[in-house]
């Protein structure tokens, strides 16, 4: 019976073709490199086909990212077969792969939303309907149409991997390629439907007037709670789910939660365990904004906007994604050699860390070299156009190309496969809760709360000391 893809990125073993941190530091600049030359033909508002209108490249980066996560996590890359995945060139590889999720991701937008949905359902996903409005321009009606697909995405980005990851692809786990891909392709597919009712449908139905209160609830329920109608408000805590999953994936190793033996109540623990630390972040980091620039201030404008920054949690926290899938996929995980809650604590740390400078950079060099507008809030400004689509390349890079050049694939023996399982079931047993446990927990606790009190304590201070945006 042919696997497909099934467990190839666990099977596959990257060998670097240097030693030290070599290979690490090339594939980012290589990376690097890529991401601004197809920035430029794509986006690039001085470019090619400048797509950063803004919602339009957003559209399809954010889409482009879940085509991905639907071929390699939930259909183990069906329909290609495992030989061709093991024998074929990186860069063949890659280049195939990449073709094919291009062309599902125009049919799925073009097809799906625009031509059904669009013309049959909610005019809002097609530009063309959204024009026949009296009041609505072109270019809005792109934006507004963008908008609708993009958001259906954000939702989609963050249930399709959380089933494989959180769920464990239960209960159909055992069902053969491509039954179980088009099983939860479905599953999660009507889960992000029935999230996007509930959460951007109102967004969509305020921004014509009068207020679409026929067809959606108008104000949002949200309003009062969330000092704004904008749907922003869950585009922050959605994004922190995108974001918080792939941490417990890559640099968390799923931990603490592969600590519980029972299957179902490690995949629920996992899987609310993620939205409960997407929330608190998601709340963090709102608190963090009134601490640097004061309490927000419904009815104005740019940094003052409550509705900008709930936005603007959601930029903050894929800043945080960028450096922990580069210490996962170009650094090993780094360190290994440790506990494994002294490692998590340690990658945690670098990410931060990473993202902060990340951070930085980006609001003082955006503007020259990516086309965005200087600022923090300007309309032009979204940071997490190009920090996906630089995700984007480090996962074709990765998933697709092996980390060409700087590794080499060589497929794992079924010996070295069984060593890898029984590696990993001996750190976790050597982590199973002992009567100490609870003192380190509630240590970790202590700390937590210390760190947290900390960090509110500096902040101002450290905001004032730094001028990012001069």
């Amino acid at each position: 019976m042919e696997r497909f893809g099934v467990g190839y990125l666990e099977e596959r073993k990257l060998v670097k073709r240097t030693s030290g941190l070599t290979a690490g530091i090339v594939s980012l600049v290589l990376v690097l490199a890529v991401f601004y030359g197809t920035w430029w033909i794509f986006h690039d508002p001085r470019g090619l086909m400048r797509m950063y209108t803004p919602y339009v490249g957003y559209m399809y980066c954010r889409w482009w990212l879940i085509m991905m996560i639907w071929m390699v996590y939930i259909f183990d890359y069906w329909p290609f077969r495992r030989s061709w995945l093991n024998t074929a060139h990186p860069v063949l590889k890659g280049l195939v792969l990449t073709a094919v999720s291009a062309l599902i991701l125009v049919t799925l937008i073009k097809g799906f939303f625009e031509g059904l949905l669009g013309n049959y359902g909610l005019a809002y996903f097609n530009p063309e309907q959204l024009e026949k409005l009296p009041g609505i321009t072109s270019f809005f009606a792109i934006e507004y149409a963008s908008l609708a697909i993009l958001m259906f995405a954000a939702i989609a980005s963050w249930l399709s991997p959380a089933w494989v990851v959180a769920m464990e692809n239960a209960p159909w786990e055992k069902l053969k390629q491509p039954v179980r891909g088009l099983t939860i392709l479905l599953v999660t597919f009507f889960l992000s439907t029935i999230v996007y009712f509930i959460t951007m449908h109102s967004h969509m139905g305020i921004l014509y007037q009068p207020w679409q209160s026929f067809t959606s609830i108008a104000p949002p329920y949200w309003e009062n709670f969330a000092d704004t109608v904008s749907g922003n408000f869950h585009i922050a805590w959605i994004m922190c789910c995108t974001v918080v999953i792939w941490l417990v994936e890559t640099i968390w190793q799923r931990y603490p939660f592969n600590l519980v033996k029972n299957a179902w109540a490690r995949r629920f623990a996992m899987f609310f365990g993620i939205i409960a630390i997407a929330l608190a972040l998601n709340f963090f980091l709102y608190f963090a904004q009134e601490l640097t620039w004061g309490e927000a201030v419904r009815g104005t404008r740019r940094e003052f906007s409550p509705d900008w920054r709930w936005l603007h949690v959601g930029e903050m926290a894929i800043f945080w994604l960028v450096p922990a899938l580069a210490l996962s996929f170009y650094f090993d995980n780094w360190p290994r050699k440790y506990s494994m809650p002294v490692n998590v604590a340690v990658r945690t740390v670098i990410s931060i860390v990473g993202a902060v400078l990340l951070y930085i950079v980006y609001y003082k060099t955006s503007h020259l070299f990516l086309g965005t507008q200087k600022g923090f809030s300007h309309p032009q400004q979204f940071p997490m156009i190009p920090m996906i689509w630089l995700v984007n390349i480090m996962l074709v890079h990765h998933w697709f190309m092996d980390n060409w050049p700087m590794w080499k694939m060589v497929p794992k023996t079924q010996e070295e496969i069984d060593q890898d399982h029984a590696a990993a079931a001996a750190e976790l047993e050597a982590e199973k809760p002992t009567r100490s446990y609870g003192w380190g927990v509630g240590a970790g606790v202590v700390a937590g709360v210390a760190v947290y009190f900390v960090v509110v304590a500096i902040l101002p201070a450290a905001y004032s000391a730094i001028t990012i945006i001069n």
